[in-house]
């Protein structure tokens, strides 16, 4: 991890980490008092053991998180560690269901439409896979642009330029939501990822809810905007988002400050957000479970849709992909042991890696279904 990206991203985050009710934290001595504050690492038990070596791979927006969560389960459980491919959520899916990896992570949960749950059951010996949402970070709207710092977009705006409908950076919609700010006569280079992508399914989400009609391209792991150049993975979007005046982008917060893109401010129509730790705090704090019993899934639509004051609505989670049952003995104790470590001594270190702790509501019922793993 590189020092210089910590240092923006602590700065940004620094103000919202006890909104977000940070977990984990290495002093256990009980100093804050308050009763929001997630599980300490000495309240909860963790049973290291089992398979000395575990595999994971999926989502690269979490690869940082993941990094963070291996420091605190080697150092909890001696001689345990965790491989971790950062190859995209749609191969995290595709090699959890084939058996390849001990549980994957994507942007979005398993489809039932695509037929990954029913393929995910069977991977886990006719048991259902349970969908662990273990990260929270929010998505910028990243961009190049010569002398314009403090850019306003709104979904509908967004979505006209992620399907090319606007195409110049001095285009009246755009105009409209800047007031005075001189904006260029710029071709506007839209660059997305061309691997499959949860940060692509929900920014699409995102723009199908807030765009008042003008998204019709549908959501899903693959981008539909159909205007651009593709890269792979958060780092190569990035990358070349930064490389290129008049480029935009979305990529998770620690990408866009690694490689210093301007990040837009959302108005929800209830004034311009910018993307801060107290903003984030506010959406996570309006996210909802709709999945049933130990399968976590999150209704995000809420969010995506929020007109509240001070949320900013583009955020995703990021799950642990993970068997109910059907593990051998080893995998299932192992992956127990990881999953917990990561939801609380691991919870310390993410404001630091760009991410945002877990809130405790969060926190306890990511617990309880990791310990009903078998």
């Amino acid at each position: 991890m590189k020092t210089k990206r910590h240092g923006a991203v602590v700065g940004l985050f620094a103000a919202g980490a006890l909104l977000l009710t940070a977990c984990g934290s290495d002093d256990n001595t009980g100093g804050n008092g308050g009763s929001t504050t997630g599980a300490a690492a000495s309240d909860v038990a963790v049973e290291c053991g089992g398979k000395s070596k575990l595999n994971a791979e999926g989502s690269s927006a979490q690869k940082n998180a993941i990094d963070t969560f291996i420091q605190s389960y080697q150092k909890k459980c001696s001689g345990s560690d965790l491989a971790y491919n950062p190859s995209g959520s749609g191969a995290g899916v595709k090699n959890f269901i084939a058996g390849q990896v001990d549980f994957g992570g994507s942007d979005s949960p398993l489809s039932k439409d695509k037929g990954e749950v029913d393929k995910a059951t069977d991977r886990c010996k006719g048991n259902p896979a349970w969908n662990l949402p273990l990260v929270f970070g929010p998505v910028a709207i990243g961009y190049k642009l010569d002398g314009v710092k403090d850019l306003v977009l709104n979904g509908e705006v967004a979505a006209k330029i992620f399907n090319g409908t606007v195409k110049k950076w001095n285009d009246p919609a755009i105009k409209a939501l800047n007031g005075s700010a001189s904006l260029p006569d710029k071709d506007i280079k839209v660059v997305y990822r061309s691997d499959e992508s949860g940060t692509t399914d929900n920014f699409q989400k995102y723009l199908k809810i807030a765009s008042k009609g003008a998204w019709t391209q549908g959501d899903g792991k693959a981008f539909k905007g159909g205007v651009g150049e593709g890269k792979e993975k958060s780092a190569g979007v990035a990358q070349a988002a930064g490389s290129v005046d008049g480029a935009i982008t979305y990529v998770e917060l620690s990408f866009a400050q690694e490689n210093k893109l301007s990040m837009a401010k959302i108005d929800t129509g209830a004034g311009a957000v910018e993307l801060t730790g107290d903003t984030v705090g506010k959406a996570i704090d309006g996210a909802k479970v709709k999945g049933e019993g130990n399968d976590l899934v999150l209704d995000l639509d809420s969010i995506y849709g929020t007109t509240t004051a001070g949320a900013y609505p583009l955020v995703l989670a990021t799950y642990e992909i993970v068997c109910s049952k059907g593990y051998d003995a080893d995998t299932a104790k192992a992956v127990k042991a990881f999953l917990t470590v990561a939801a609380t001594d691991g919870q310390a270190g993410l404001v630091d890696a760009g991410y945002a702790p877990l809130p405790k509501a969060f926190q306890d019922k990511l617990l309880t279904a990791i310990k009903a793993i078998a």
